[in-house]
């Protein structure tokens, strides 16, 4: 490799165009210009790298030691290009020639890039908006994206980019940067996990703890962490903390050493203001990091490089140190997987936690609800046995009642019918009837006399409300007033008016009596008169401009009080909606108002409904038990008497007296009659609360006589044929009503006389409601 190959690159360089390649400040200079411009030691400089770019494999083997001292004093600017390119060893590359190709394609990240590339050396000339810089840096981090998927694009790595863009151009850049990428720990830093990233701060804060205890201390009470100010170190190179010229300098050393430079500069930055950092908090130790540091380097980088090679940096340690991290990362992930474990067992147990509890609740529910039932059956089982006593008491009193009617009936029918007892025609039940819809009648028409009152009540309260009150009356008032005043202004001026019209007519008349005898005056009373007809003819116009001024003051008055008329209207009609507006809120106030007690009004009724068919469903279904214990009790009766038939007949064909069967089975009768007049009366006790009607309620309760039983017993003997017994069964009760009392006994078949109301009563013991 030789000098003339270095300056054909550069003259190359110079001339590429339509290739993105850079301007002047990327190539290199010719060596004629240059040395012309450059001083004797800068000259020496010159001649001693184009040396050792000439000579570069075998110098770098032999004189690292020196190669080393020379990068750290710094590369000169026009070799820095191709010094950074043999020290990553980025020379011929096969990735190169895949350049051009990549740019063709379409990344996933380009509109990330296309964000942050306005951000990256917003100050720097060559960096300018839609600038040449710009779309070299795009194409390279595009092209880089392409290459390495998993890293793809990540914010910091634009900056080192765009500082290689600035040395040569985009295709040596791109080459540069993926080694840089693979060989010098970037990739690590710039992966998605960034774990390089945390090792690097682990490593740095254990220098700080063992060279610098004080800070550490200090750090950690403010709670100042190392990714706080240091995470940009690492990943730009100290690209965007410190200044640009400072920045590349450094960079010149990582190029050859690596990350080392890196943290020496941080550890030699934190030496030099310690004094200074412990005396602030954590927002003025960031702003003394973003704010005064960079200003203390811009005298120049080799203050903080010589106190950065004074940084005691021992490898073995940074290795122990990567291996503890590495320990601890991989203790953190097992308890992360232990974690994850314990959490899914968890939410496993959560799961099944919430099942049972449902299940718990569940059979709660169920518990509680077959509680209730338990209870609602004992209540209404309290509620049936209370309505049974109830039952068994209304029973003893309508069996002691009708006993007590029964005597009551005996005692009428043996005793004679009195005398004077007044009668309950139909005449009077008629004439009754008549008195209560007249009085009915009455009553519907005071009833509307009553709300027609309430209706006129109302609307001479509407009328009231319209009418205007007290403060329109006074308006209106001043208002008639006032025109009332104008009315006599009025009059006043047309008064004048008239008496200066007098006044000209008199006037007239005299004019008229002195023109009439003018042709026989002398000229100068000719000229008098002349003057005096002047005269009258200017009082006539000033008369007629007076009229006129009188009457356009008259429209003008006229006008006014329109005018006025019209304002009091519009604000009466203003104060009439204004009020109009107030009655329709409230009316709105009130109809919500309504429309609330409507619905509450509504769900009541429907709860009374409610309540009101399940008593329905509870009093039918007592009734419905009541009827089928009738029916039960009817057929138990049928089956005696059939036996009591059955007793009789075979008795009498047995020649044997059945007297005491026939007994058994009347009590037995008797007892089944008995329990149907309980239920009877249960019925009955729900109609008894009824109001009768005007008229006479009879109830006869066919009750077989014991001594009618046994005197037909002693009449039939023994001889009597069953046909005879079952017709004297099978007769008719009657129930004779007298006309005036309205009370009947019981009479046998024929013995009607016409002069009542018969009711005809089944021998099986049933009983009618009869209405007269």
């Amino acid at each position: 490799m030789s000098l003339s190959w270095l300056l054909e690159t550069d003259s190359k360089s110079l001339r590429s165009v339509n290739g993105s390649r850079r301007n002047s400040v990327s190539s290199l200079v010719s060596s004629s210009s240059a040395s012309s411009n450059l001083s004797h030691l800068e000259e020496d400089s010159w001649i001693l790298w184009g040396r050792i770019v000439n000579e570069w494999e075998d110098f770098r083997k032999k004189n690292e030691k020196q190669l080393k001292d020379l990068v750290r004093k710094g590369i000169p600017h026009h070799f820095r290009a191709i010094v950074w390119q043999l020290l990553c060893d980025a020379q011929n590359m096969p990735i190169k020639d895949q350049y051009s190709e990549l740019l063709k394609m379409t990344s996933p990240c380009e509109k990330l890039i296309r964000r942050d590339i306005a951000r990256t050396y917003p100050e720097h000339d060559f960096f300018k908006e839609d600038s040449l810089g710009q779309e070299v840096l795009f194409n390279v981090m595009k092209a880089y994206s392409l290459v390495d998927r998993e890293v793809g694009y990540c914010q910091g790595s634009a900056f080192i980019v765009g500082l290689l863009l600035m040395q040569m151009p985009e295709e040596e850049a791109f080459c540069v940067f993926v080694k840089l990428m693979q060989d010098y720990r970037l990739r690590e830093l710039f992966k998605p996990s960034m774990a390089e990233l945390g090792l690097c701060m682990y490593q740095f804060e254990c220098m700080i703890q063992e060279l610098l205890p004080d800070l550490h201390i200090h750090f950690q009470a403010q709670s100042f962490h190392t990714s706080m100010y240091a995470s940009s170190w690492f990943l730009t190179i100290f690209l965007t903390s410190f200044p640009l010229s400072v920045a590349t300098r450094i960079f010149d050393i990582f190029m050859l050493e690596g990350l080392e430079i890196v943290f020496r500069v941080g550890l030699a930055i934190l030496q030099m203001n310690q004094a200074e950092l412990i005396q602030l908090d954590m927002e003025g130790m960031l702003q003394y990091f973003q704010r005064v540091i960079p200003h203390q380097l811009e005298s120049g980088p080799d203050k903080v490089i010589l106190a950065a090679y004074n940084v005691k940096y021992n490898a073995k340690k940074m290795k122990k140190l990567e291996k503890e991290y590495t320990t601890i990362k991989t203790k953190e992930m097992e308890e992360q997987v232990e974690i994850k474990r314990l959490r899914t067992e968890n939410r496993l147990l959560k799961q099944r936690i919430d099942t049972l509890e449902k299940e718990s609740a569940s059979l709660a529910d169920r518990l509680i609800q077959g509680q209730v039932t338990r209870a609602q059956e004992a209540e209404e089982t309290y509620l049936v046995m209370r309505e049974l006593a109830t039952v068994r008491q209304q029973s003893e009193e309508a069996t002691a009642q009708l006993a007590l009617a029964q005597s009551t009936i005996r005692d009428l029918q043996q005793r004679p019918l009195l005398k004077g007892i007044p009668r309950y025609t139909e005449e009077s039940i008629l004439q009754l009837e008549r008195e209560l819809v007249q009085a009915r009648l009455k009553e519907a028409e005071s009833q509307c006399a009553l709300k027609e009152m309430q209706d006129k009540i109302l609307d001479i309260e509407k009328r009231n409300t319209s009418l205007p009150d007290d403060t329109n009356v006074v308006r209106l008032q001043e208002e008639l007033i006032a025109v009332k005043l104008r009315e006599a202004e009025a009059v006043l001026g047309l008064k004048e008016l008239r008496q200066q019209v007098r006044d000209l007519e008199e006037h007239w008349q005299r004019h008229l009596a002195r023109t009439a005898g003018r042709w026989k005056d002398n000229p100068r009373k000719n000229a008098v008169s002349e003057l005096q007809d002047e005269l009258m003819s200017v009082r006539l116009r000033e008369a007629e401009a007076q009229a006129e001024l009188r009457e356009t003051r008259q429209r003008m008055m006229e006008l006014e009080t329109q005018n006025q008329i019209h304002s009091n209207q519009l604000r009466r009609a203003e104060q009439e909606v204004r009020g109009f507006q107030e009655r329709v809120t409230m009316l709105t106030a009130q109809n919500k108002g309504l429309h609330v007690q409507l619905q509450e009004i509504k769900r009541k009724q429907a709860e009374i409904e409610c309540k009101n068919k399940e008593e329905v469903m509870a009093v039918r279904l007592r009734e419905a038990d009541n009827i089928a214990a009738m029916a039960e009790l009817q057929q138990q009766i049928s089956e005696l008497e059939i036996q009591k038939e059955e007793g009789k007949v075979q008795g009498q064909l047995n020649n044997t007296d059945s007297s005491q069967y026939i007994r058994d089975l009347k009590d037995q009768i008797a007892e089944l009659k008995h329990e149907i007049r309980c239920l009877k009366g249960q019925r009955g006790s729900s109609m008894s609360n009824q109001p009768a009607f005007d008229g006479i309620h009879i109830v006869n309760h066919y009750i077989p006589d014991d001594e009618s039983y046994h005197s037909s017993d002693e009449d039939t003997g023994v001889g009597k044929t069953p046909s005879h017994l079952d017709h004297q069964h099978s007769s008719i009760s009657r129930i004779r009503l007298h006309p005036s009392l309205g009370l009947g006994d019981t009479d046998s078949e024929g013995d009607d006389d016409g002069q009542g109301l018969v009711l005809s009563v089944p021998p099986n013991g049933t009983h009618k409601h009869t209405t007269v």
